[in-house]
């Protein structure tokens, strides 16, 4: 089947991964091949998109099970969005060349076995714009998709449509596709069966009228923190923090802690392309798919010095995390309650990249 040519020109080291569609219509995997796919899924994507794919597990990640998303995103837009993730989301991209830990051939080995779990056919869909009334699209998009999806597209209940790294990835017939024949498995309906034909290019007009210029770049890596970095301010005295529910430290907590220079460890638990992106100050990435939390347990102190978990979403993952090294004996261990989105709301600052510059 000949599938339509990738519609944008993105940076050199992810177009060699989708570069040759005979990839994608390559005989099934092997069974060996299968298994380690499998595995990736476990260890990447349960926590969120659920351990059978069902979706909304956590972060109202969507179900993986869906024929429409299957149908239509197979093999550029998956491939894409899990290589490059989605900036303004939980979603972090996986590619190795900003900061992931998947390489190309597992970036194609996971794609294709979650099309293989989905007994479906892949479409193609045109490239060319769709024209539609973009205001009569953001009425009818108040109306009938803000209570799920926010009422900027920002994502609630559902995902966030109006986000720009997905407008940068999909095509306008992908959208159209995914309003009219909805998602099965999901709460998304098909509102082909709901709405005129004029009233899906309106909100498709709408939708694209959000996109920018963004584009994947490649960062400018930052070498993570060694073990013998973890413990921020060593010198220091320490803390007592009060948690909430025995779980939780609020941002003004932490920050104030991390003014007075005390001595604590903060682990950001997100893949690590979003710590290059923008992480808290001090921060060693401890993603929550590591696999090593029996080694790095050796490596924390265990003097009642503080351990603060922190993420995207904005607990989950690091609720994963801290529950592991509670279960290591590492009871002076926490979690960010408003996460890294709720502390850069709250204006404080993140470091980015291998600058030693804070931004806000």
């Amino acid at each position: 089947m000949n599938k339509a040519p990738i519609r944008m020109a993105m940076c050199c080291a992810l177009m060699s991964v989708a570069a040759s569609v005979a990839a994608f219509e390559a005989p099934p995997l092997t069974p060996e091949e299968a298994t380690a796919a499998a595995a990736d899924y476990q260890q990447y994507c349960a926590l969120c998109h659920g351990e059978d794919r069902q979706g909304y597990a956590n972060d109202y990640a969507p179900s993986l099970r869906s024929k429409s998303l299957l149908r239509s995103g197979f093999p550029e837009h998956i491939l894409f969005t899990i290589a490059y993730g989605r900036r303004g989301t939980p979603m972090g991209g996986y590619f190795d060349e900003i900061g992931g830990p998947m390489d190309n051939p597992e970036i194609y080995r996971l794609t294709r076995w979650l099309k293989e779990q989905v007994d479906v056919e892949s479409i193609d869909l045109p490239a060319d714009p769709l024209t539609g009334d973009v205001e009569r699209g953001r009425a009818v998009f108040a109306d009938q998709c803000a209570v799920c999806h926010g009422e900027k597209g920002e994502g609630e209940m559902g995902p966030a449509i109006a986000n720009p790294a997905l407008l940068a990835l999909a095509s306008d017939a992908f959208l159209r596709y995914a309003i009219e024949h909805g998602r099965d498995g999901t709460d998304m309906p098909a509102f082909g069966e709901i709405l005129p034909a004029q009233d899906i290019d309106a909100v498709t007009a709408f939708l694209r009228s959000h996109e920018t210029n963004w584009s994947p770049e490649k960062p400018q890596l930052r070498i993570p923190p060694g073990p013998e970095e973890y413990v921020i301010n060593p010198e220091s005295a320490g803390l007592d923090f009060r948690l909430e529910d025995g779980m939780y430290v609020r941002a003004a907590d932490l920050h104030r802690a991390l003014q007075e220079k005390r001595r604590m460890i903060v682990l950001d638990t997100r893949v690590m392309s979003m710590w290059q992106v923008a992480h808290i100050e001090g921060s060693v990435p401890i993603p929550y798919y590591y696999e090593g939390f029996d080694g790095l347990a050796t490596q924390l102190p265990k003097d009642g010095t503080w351990i603060v978990s922190y993420c995207e979403c904005p607990r989950a993952a690091a609720e994963s995390v801290t529950r592991k090294l509670r279960d290591r004996g590492l009871a002076n261990s926490a979690v960010l309650w408003e996460g890294i989105q709720g502390w850069i709301a709250l204006g404080l600052p993140v470091f980015s990249g291998a600058s030693t510059a804070p931004s806000k």
